[in-house]
């Protein structure tokens, strides 16, 4: 009954501001059951048992107690932290309308004194060590000021009379009514805690995948500059090379001219990490659209890769403007190549739009992905290739996808193969509509 007071601290106590703000519904919600409970009390009491109570000054406190209770619903609309000076006082409150209504109705001879236990317990759970141990001593207080000072209840106090005596069957509810809360409320902080450790250990995991991949960039950035000279000088050679060469030799010539194109290939990679570090700025995002983009980046992969056999299946819909960078086609571009390593006999590239997503499916009929590997998906150095350092495709594409609040979803197909599902919100990729002035 009078354990909703004891609730209404706990709305207060969560860590962080999503959990605190589920504990202060939850214990809304446990604080109109109580109230809804003590108006029932008082009324079985009045005519079942026939004991006289100033049920008039109790409703009073009852309502005075669903005042609290509407506020605390404004309190919930409130998107500051809730603090713990707020939850103090809130299990101040609920002690003290606690200690009236058992002073109105026999003090310590009330079966419901046991009530004041809820409220300890919920104090360990919510406060902090000095807070709770602050809530025990008020308590204790109040406890032995009701054992001196209280309106007499006319309640037979023979406990030999059994479970029919009023006085046992008290105890009772208020047993059962305590241990109910109890396991409600706490279970449900736990659970609230749990989720609110669960987010911040994908956080933390977050986190340290980003600075991996600050690392990584930085790494990259330094080995670009280290190659920009040796190729450049390299060029030189084979261009001295292509004008001294007789014009009697069409074979060697042709394997120069080979040479001169990946050489070229090198420099573009090398000027392409340059840009994506910041050191360049020959190249920015542009705007293009979602069929352009695939159809320019499908056209450029596969004649960099001509043994390729990709099917390319492109069912869209209404074509629409969006923001391209280097990035996004990076990240593309790693999950072909994975699937041509994994599957040279043929790959698949679908692409369909679902609502307001932009979504790409690549298939391959390899032998699909190793259960470890799926376990551990969007971490590095994950890779059935037996590379040193491979694995960072996936890796750098899951993280580019979350980048754009989108998501990177690998599995096996049942009948062969492997597919993995690139889903892109079209918000994070459209262009911002330009403000009118007027």
């Amino acid at each position: 009954m009078m354990s909703t007071m004891a609730s209404s601290g706990g709305e207060e106590a969560a860590p962080s501001s999503a959990t605190s703000r589920h504990n202060l519904r939850q214990l809304i919600q446990l604080r109109w059951i109580a109230v809804l409970g003590q108006v029932i009390t008082i009324f079985v009491t009045q005519v079942s048992f026939g004991i006289l109570l100033p049920y008039k000054t109790m409703l009073l406190v009852v309502f005075g107690l669903a005042v609290f209770n509407l506020f605390s619903l404004l309190r919930l609309r409130i998107r500051t932290p809730v603090t713990q000076v707020e939850l103090f006082l809130a299990l101040l409150l609920d002690v003290a309308t606690l200690t009236i209504q058992l002073y109105l109705s026999g003090g310590t001879t009330n079966p419901f004194v046991f009530l004041f236990l809820l409220q300890v317990a919920l104090a360990a759970v919510l406060l902090k060590s000095a807070a709770t141990w602050a809530v025990v001593l008020l308590s204790a207080l109040a406890f032995g000021g009701l054992a001196v000072a209280n309106r007499p209840l006319p309640l037979p106090q023979d406990p030999l009379q059994g479970l029919p005596a009023p006085f046992v069957l008290g105890m009772l509810i208020c047993f059962l009514l305590n241990a109910a809360l109890l396991v409600i409320f706490i279970t449900r902080i736990t659970q609230n805690l749990r989720a609110r450790d669960a987010r911040l250990a994908a956080m933390r995991q977050r986190a340290a995948e980003e600075e991996h991949i600050v690392h990584m960039g930085l790494l990259a950035s330094g080995a670009a500059h280290e190659l920009s000279t040796p190729l450049a000088t390299i060029d030189i050679i084979l261009g001295d090379w292509a004008h001294a060469q007789p014009s009697g030799d069409p074979e060697r010539m042709q394997d120069i001219q080979e040479m001169q194109a990946q050489v070229q290939r090198c420099k573009a990679i090398v000027s392409g990490i340059l840009m994506s570090a910041g050191e360049a700025r020959g190249e920015t995002m542009s705007e293009t659209t979602v069929r352009q983009f695939l159809d320019t980046l499908v056209s450029q992969w596969r004649k960099a890769r001509p043994a390729n056999r990709l099917t390319y299946d492109n069912h869209f819909g209404d074509d629409v403007s969006i923001i391209s960078d280097r990035a996004l086609k990076q990240m593309i571009c790693n999950v072909l190549d994975n699937a041509q390593e994994a599957s040279p006999r043929g790959q698949q590239l679908t692409v369909t739009r679902e609502e307001g997503d932009l979504v790409l499916e690549v298939a391959d009929i390899g032998p699909g992905f190793k259960p470890d590997m799926l376990q551990n998906l969007g971490k590095p150095y994950q890779s059935s290739k037996g590379r040193p350092g491979g694995g960072l495709g996936l890796f750098l594409s899951l993280n580019v996808a979350r980048t754009l609040s989108g998501s990177l979803v690998a599995r096996n197909l049942p009948f062969g193969g492997a597919s993995v599902v690139i889903r892109l919100p079209l918000a994070s990729l459209t262009p911002e509509e330009p403000v009118d002035d007027e």
